[in-house]
Formats: C-alpha cells, sequence, structure tokens
C-alpha cells in the first residue's frame, strides 16, 4: 500500500491511512496521519484460531478469510470507518484486499475505491467467493441494497505489483490480460546496515524467514526450532529471523551455521543472500524476487502462500513444497539445489527485470484522480 500512498501525497493530495488503533505507531512512522478503527477482539479470533489444528488446510484457510476478514475484523472496522468518511469527506478509498470494511464505507457515501491486490490475480475469485456472505450482511448493516457490496466488488479497479510474466506464468504472452494496472513498487531501502560476523565467511548466505505471524500461531511454534536443526546440515551461513514477539533465547542452542535475530530490514538481508526458505508470504516472496534472489517456499498456513510458491516455481524462481510445518525439512532438503543450479537465479533476476519495467507508482496517480468525480 505505501508506494501509492506516498504517490499520491507526492502528487500534492491529503492522504490519511485508516488502520487498526494498535498501527498508530506503524502509521505515524511511515509518515501518516492516522485515522484508528477498531482492533479485532482477540477472544473472537481466538477462538478461530483454536479451531485450526482440527480442520484440513484448504478448509482452515476458508474458515479464515470468511470469519476474521470477512466478518470479525470487518465488523470491528466499519463504525470508525462509516464516522471517518462522514467527518473528513475524502474523495477516493484505496483499499487492500483483505480489508472490505472500507469497500462497504465508502459504497455507503458514493465513493470510488480502489482494490491493491495483496497477492497473484489468482487469489481474487477464491477471495471473493468467501467473503460473499460476510461483505453483503456487512452492506446491509450499512444500509446497502442487497448484493450491492459483492457487486461494488467485482467492478473495482485493482492496482498490482505483480507483472503479467509471474502473474500469468502458463498463459502465453499473446493472450495475457486481465484488466488489472500494473505498478513498480520501489524497493525499500535500509541504508548499509552490515550484518553481524558468524558461521563461514566464505559460505553462501540463506536467509530463512516464516514472517511476523508464524510464530505466535500456537499450531506453528515449533517452525523455528524444526528449520534451524533441518539447516544445519546445509553448507551455508543461516540468518533466521522470528519477529518480534517470538524470544530468540527460547530457541535454545542454535547450530553453528546459525544466526537469529527477531527483525533485520529484509532488503539489507536480500543484497547479501544467495537464497531464501520462507512461507510464501506475499511481501516476502516478492521482496526475494525484486532483489533477484531464489527461493524454497513451505506455504504453512493460507492459500495465498500457496500460489506464491507455485508461482515462484512455474517461472523457475526457486522451488515450493506440499504445504504445512511437516513439510520444512522437504523444503531445506531442496535449498542445495536452489544454490548449486545458477537457471534459479537467473530466472529471479528475469523476474526482478520485469518487476523494474512496470510503471512507476506515480502514474497511478491520474489514473486514480480520474476515479473522482
Amino acid at each position: 500500500m505505501l508506494p501509492f500512498a506516498r504517490a499520491v501525497a507526492n502528487g500534492g493530495h491529503e492522504v490519511r491511512v485508516a488502520a487498526p488503533a494498535s498501527y498508530a505507531s506503524t502509521v505515524r512512522d511511515a509518515g501518516f496521519a492516522h485515522e484508528p478503527f477498531g482492533d479485532a477482539p482477540r477472544e473472537r479470533v481466538g477462538r478461530v484460531m483454536r479451531s485450526l489444528p482440527t480442520l484440513e488446510f484448504a478448509e482452515a484457510d476458508e474458515l479464515v478469510i470468511r470469519e476474521v476478514f470477512g466478518r470479525i475484523d470487518a465488523q470491528a472496522a466499519l463504525p470508525s470507518l462509516l464516522e471517518t468518511i462522514e467527518r473528513w469527506r475524502p474523495d477516493l478509498v484505496l483499499r487492500e484486499s483483505a480489508e472490505i470494511a472500507s469497500l462497504v464505507a465508502a459504497e455507503r457515501a458514493g465513493l470510488p475505491h480502489v482494490h491493491v491486490c495483496i497477492g497473484m490475480h489468482e487469489i481474487l475469485p477464491r477471495f471473493a467467493a468467501a467473503i460473499s456472505d460476510p461483505l453483503d450482511e456487512l452492506g446491509q448493516v450499512a444500509g446497502l441494497a442487497e448484493g450491492r457490496a459483492s457487486s461494488a466488488l467485482a467492478s473495482e479497479t485493482v492496482l498490482t505489483s505483480v507483472p503479467e510474466i509471474l502473474d500469468h506464468p502458463h498463459r502465453p504472452v499473446a493472450s495475457r490480460g486481465d484488466g488489472l494496472l500494473r505498478f513498480h513498487a520501489p524497493p525499500t531501502v535500509s541504508g548499509a546496515q552490515r550484518l553481524p560476523d558468524w558461521g563461514d565467511p566464505d559460505a553462501p548466505l540463506v536467509y530463512a524467514t516464516f514472517g511476523s505471524v508464524a510464530g505466535s500461531l500456537a499450531p506453528f511454534a515449533g517452525v523455528f526450532r524444526i528449520a534451524l536443526d533441518a539447516l544445519a546440515d546445509v553448507e551455508a551461513r543461516v540468518l533466521l529471523t522470528v519477529g518480534r514477539k517470538v524470544d530468540p533465547a527460547g530457541l535454545g542452542p542454535l547450530p553453528s551455521n546459525a544466526h537469529v535475530e527477531q527483525w533485520w530490514p529484509q532488503d539489507a538481508v536480500l543484497r547479501e543472500a544467495s537464497a531464501m526458505i520462507a512461507h510464501g508470504g506475499f511481501g516476502t516472496t516478492m521482496g526475494a524476487l525484486a532483489a533477484g534472489v531464489p527461493q524454497v517456499v513451505v506455504p504453512l498456513f493460507t492459500f495465498d502462500q500457496v500460489v506464491n510458491g507455485d508461482h515462484v516455481a512455474a517461472v523457475g524462481a526457486g522451488l515450493t513444497v506440499a504445504p504445512g510445518l511437516s513439510s520444512m525439512e522437504r523444503a531445506v532438503a531442496e535449498v542445495p539445489r536452489v544454490l548449486a543450479d545458477p537457471a534459479y537465479a537467473a530466472s529471479a533476476r528475469r523476474i526482478a527485470a520485469a518487476m523494474a519495467d512496470l510503471p512507476s507508482p506515480a502514474e497511478a496517480v491520474p489514473i486514480l484522480a480520474g476515479l473522482v468525480g
């Protein structure tokens, strides 16, 4: 979202970011005014999350989309979003894939709204199907006519940072085209932050990350230890990041080739990495591709992670394995293959070039302005 928000602000327009109250410091650090809305009630989210280990992967994924994104998050956000729009009177709402309350609020106010796709185009129809009932329920709470919210979702202008070659790897070039507007997300530049010293300095660097959420979810609490133990025999230096909610000291003794941090700027690691092993989260996946770093994907808990891994493999920029924590050792076994075969890195660099060739987010600003009045 940030590249588009910054482009709009740099174009002379006023931008405010609506986000949960707990995101105040994140929004402030990004340089924007914050319009807070309610955080999802922990007890309601907790009940859904505790049920996941009893479900099949696809069923668990659909449950989270429908109940957490579609109902719990959206219902918590809607009252404040309606109030913000009534008070501030914006001209346009820019939202991301999993945030649907602003779609309903914008429709009630008669405002244009634009969707920034957080994932591959392939996930959009699946997500829309999963949230269909909760979205219409939310629309009726806001006073919309039956079916209007779903119709609005289907007709939204969609922006994406995914190049067509990655979005549709199996489709011939001549037949590509899906109506999405594609722009290049400028890479984050964190400066020359030097990595600490550990292991063999001549060994390739493997970056291992499973996002900031996995470690706080009970079914995946062991993901870091499993990965460390499996990577101990790989001839590489391993940097593992675990997120700010996990204490690295609690992982126990580390293999001699590994170093663990709660957080490290992703771009700084990827500038030096020879390969990455990760969960297939959108930001992580696209960050590695933008840096031209090949990856092994082990999807952990959502369908979009499976899709991201499949697309990475389809374009030759890495490999993917079956979803679930039980696939971690299989994923690690693929890391030496990705390190040894230069074709994976070459394909990752090809996708990086395709991403860099997309128009700047600044070129989206006139399009967004054209949707207003």
